[in-house]
């Protein structure tokens, strides 16, 4: 299976360190703040991809960039009593209340990261890994020949179920747009990348996007063959974001 080959190796090589549990671009500025990488958890409310936690909105308010934890290391984002930039030195989540410097509970741990809506989808499954998708340009060339529109903002986690040290699929939450709100996603993937289901993860802001029937369009379908969106309609947001999606899972993991 040449497609998730690589991912075999690196698992074999040890690679499922806690660097890889949160959006690239942040951990990426959260290690060069404090001198390690957080979980996905330190800015969103269920692991990457999904609604950003208070310190993840304070962070993104305040610039989101290098700059902008200084700017709200002061802060108590999570409401505990102590201040982020406390919380983040000691290795306790400032995103999260029940996570202080003497109790920092289990969020740097990879294995109890996993949002509960993947690891439902992969019931039997005890053993995870993740995966970057980090946009290099050739990356965003690679999806503009397969129709999707890709940026570095559209960087993610993989999430990568596997038995016996070898994949069995792959998963991935996201966001999709519709009239200025957002909602989010969860695909999930054979091991040959194939689609087997694309569900609502939350839409809170965009209740019609729930139990449209789009969502089956996509089943048993491979992600760099999926459908292009023609329009602006909800369903055609569904499809921009699932195409979005697949083509990041394509150009990371085919093209790895």
């Amino acid at each position: 299976m040449r497609g998730l080959k690589p991912l075999i190796l690196t698992v074999l090589l040890g690679s499922t360190s806690a660097a890889a549990w949160a959006t690239p671009a942040t951990a990426r500025l959260y290690q060069h703040e404090y001198g390690y990488t957080p979980s996905c958890n330190a800015c969103h409310s269920s692991g990457g991809g999904t609604e950003l936690n208070q310190y993840g909105k304070d962070l993104k308010a305040a610039g989101h960039n290098r700059q902008a934890f200084a700017k709200v290391a002061a802060k108590d984002s999570d409401g505990d009593g102590v201040p982020n930039a406390v919380e983040a030195k000691a290795k306790a989540n400032p995103g999260d209340k029940q996570s202080t410097p003497k109790s920092p509970g289990n969020w740097l741990d990879p294995n109890s990261l996993i949002p509960k809506e993947v690891r439902a989808e992969f019931a039997a499954v005890r053993q995870w890994m993740t995966r970057d998708g980090v946009l290099t340009d050739a990356d965003i060339k690679a999806a503009a020949v397969l129709g999707a529109a890709l940026s570095k903002a559209d960087e993610n986690t993989i999430y990568i179920p596997l038995e016996n040290q070898r994949p069995m699929g792959t998963a991935l939450i996201f966001p999709a747009k519709h009239g200025g709100k957002t909602f989010y996603l969860l695909m999930t993937t054979d091991r040959q990348l194939v689609v087997t289901k694309v569900q609502v993860l939350n839409a809170e802001q965009v209740p019609a996007a729930k139990g449209l029937a789009v969502y089956k369009r996509f089943e048993r379908v491979a992600v760099d063959k999926l459908p292009i969106a023609k329009s602006n309609t909800l369903d055609d947001a569904v499809i921009r974001a699932v195409k979005q999606a697949g083509s990041l899972l394509h150009v990371r993991l085919k093209g790895a």
